[in-house]
């Protein structure tokens, strides 16, 4: 432990939106509202994220606030162009994306799948946006037979690649997934690889939990990396490790889903470290917003929000806890894709000033400046910290 015993936890909750942002006309998601959808729900309970202000967040319609909230509260505006899972953990770290990264809506040009066959020594299968249980379902059965790879996009900025596990063992899929990374240069630098396994027979196939992603580098230093360079941890629980391509992480530990992600938050609270822990829950993205789930959402925000109390009472003096998103997912529409909204910031601790209304901030990047500021490093990257207006 350092000399104060300073630690941050942020947990993303993966594409929790509260709201459509000004131009998501622009991104085709007009009306899209993650936390409106899933409070209609009979599943969704949220009473603790209440007690910490999160119904009084601006432009939060649902739920009843409280009077006098235990934390401090603020809705973020994603600044970068792009509703993706890279680019919004990138500006939750301090970086803007002023381009969005390049997306294949007629699927990837057909030299690079020639060069990618011939790499890996496989033919593929599909090669066009596709829904990421059905693509299973359509060419699961082929691609048994013959052992070609199902390679598929989304409107997110992605090169997938699914294998039944009995066909291409996961370390092979993993090593294939590489190999597509480093073909993806320049306009074909997609910001995600993503190892897509599974498993089962035809007509009952079933994505397993050894997913992993192979993420561009980010293009210049992170909060993770400046608070490795003070001599500081930075933890990352869940997918962090890939999103940030293991850049600036001195540990890190996969998850199997929710359940698994909140395990490892309690075991890594209970180490003696300094810095950050960094941890996202994918679940809410990955098996019901993208599937359209609104009652499946809801129970897992209800969920996350029955296991909160532990994390609280837990807390030692020099904690911070900041909870918030990297972009939406909209299960009630029609689209299975992300969606451009604002996300939700609640921040709590023992130098928390309690009841604080932190209004609608400009950048995710006011998260990593309030990190850096909190642990005595200078801020390299975008946002301006909240410290002074939150602190006791």
């Amino acid at each position: 432990m350092n000399k104060n015993g300073k630690r941050v936890f942020i947990i993303v909750l993966d594409s929790f939106g509260i709201g459509e942002e000004p131009d998501a006309a622009s991104y085709g998601d007009t009306g899209s509202n993650t936390l409106g959808a899933v409070s209609r729900s009979t599943k969704f309970a949220m009473p603790n994220m209440a007690k910490l202000g999160f119904f009084n967040i601006d432009g939060v319609t649902c739920g009843e606030k409280c009077a006098a909230p235990a934390g401090a509260f603020a809705r973020m505006t994603e600044r970068s162009r792009g509703k993706d899972t890279t680019i919004g953990h990138w500006e939750i770290a301090g970086i803007y994306s002023p381009k969005p990264m390049p997306v294949f809506p007629q699927g990837f040009p057909q030299e690079f799948i020639n060069s990618f066959e011939k790499a890996v020594g496989r033919k593929t299968l599909c090669n066009k946006p596709y829904s990421g249980t059905k693509v299973i379902a359509d060419y699961g059965e082929e691609h048994m037979e013959t052992g070609a790879l199902i390679v598929y996009t989304s409107a997110d900025s992605v090169f997938q690649i699914a294998a039944h596990e009995d066909i291409v063992p996961v370390e092979e899929l993993y090593r294939i997934c590489q190999t597509a990374r480093e073909m993806l240069p320049g306009p074909l630098a997609v910001g995600r690889v993503i190892a897509r396994p599974f498993t089962g027979q035809p007509g009952s196939f079933t994505r397993t939990s050894n997913r992993r992603d192979f993420s561009l580098l980010p293009p210049k230093a992170t909060m993770l990396d400046d608070i490795r360079a003070a001599g500081l941890d930075v933890l990352a629980i869940g997918k962090i490790n890939d999103i940030f391509a293991g850049r600036g992480v001195t540990s890190a530990v996969h998850t199997t889903g929710n359940a698994d992600g909140m395990a490892k938050t309690l075991e890594a609270q209970q180490r003696d470290f300094a810095g950050l822990c960094f941890i996202n829950l994918v679940d809410f993205d990955m098996l019901y917003g993208h599937r359209n789930d609104v009652d499946g959402y809801a129970a897992a925000l209800s969920a996350f929000d029955a296991w909160l109390p532990e994390f609280l009472n837990n807390m030692r003096k020099e904690d911070i806890l900041m909870i918030t998103a990297d972009h939406g997912c909209d299960p009630s529409t029609t689209s299975t894709d992300h969606s451009r909204e604002y996300t939700p910031l609640i921040i709590t601790g023992n130098h928390v000033r309690p009841g604080t209304d932190l209004g609608t901030r400009p950048t995710f990047s006011d998260i990593s400046a309030t990190v850096l500021d909190y642990l005595g490093i200078t801020n390299n990257g975008e946002g301006q910290s909240l410290l002074s207006e939150f602190k006791k």
